[in-house]
């Protein structure tokens, strides 16, 4: 089977878990989407690019999670969400999947 890169992994739990969220209308569900998948996206941070990168890289989607609710009250709830996953994915690609 072919490995999901963390980059998709980690936009997917930023999107995934806004979209359970929504639907669902059960926040706690969609966080666990959300944690899930950066627990994912974490594991294989440190495989490929080490702790202090894989450190950098949560706090990076942390960071994202956070920043998309002042965002969204700007720019709209799923353009955040796109926008904030799209810089995870993007940062994630740079340092851990374009390595590998």
């Amino acid at each position: 089977m072919a490995k999901v890169p963390s980059a998709v992994v980690a936009a997917s739990g930023l999107v995934g878990g806004y979209g359970v969220a929504r639907w669902t209308k059960k926040r706690q569900l969609g966080g666990t989407v959300l944690a899930v998948a950066g627990a994912a996206a974490a594991q294989q941070w440190r495989k490929q690019a080490g702790g202090k990168a894989a450190g950098a890289l949560t706090a990076a989607y942390v960071a994202a999670f956070a920043g998309s609710h002042p965002l969204a009250k700007k720019v709209g709830a799923w353009p955040s969400v796109f926008g904030v996953a799209g810089a995870v994915a993007l940062a994630s690609w740079a340092v851990a999947d374009r390595k590998a």
